[in-house]
């Protein structure tokens, strides 16, 4: 079996990570990595959620099932809760 890193090679790496003092740098870089993401993605999705609420409210509007009038007070109340 032909494998990248044996369970050797990984314990001799976490020593010496451990021994030069490098994890807690590794802990701190990895939280901002690890929060970057989680933000990047959840901006993704409010914004996707946003266009979807805006593409529904001028469906409404173009059955007639609302009123322009009524989509606009919507679409203002969306903005002041943002």
């Amino acid at each position: 079996m032909n494998q990248i890193l044996g369970q050797s090679e990984v314990g001799q790496f976490l020593t010496q990570v451990m021994e030069r003092g490098y994890f807690p740098w590794i802990l701190i870089v990895g939280g901002i990595v690890i929060c970057s993401v989680v933000k990047s993605v959840t901006g993704a999705i409010v914004g996707v959620a946003r266009e979807r609420t805006r593409r529904e409210i001028a469906a409404y509007i173009a059955e007639g099932n609302m009123s322009p009038e009524q989509g606009e007070k919507l679409m203002k109340a969306r903005a002041e809760k943002c």
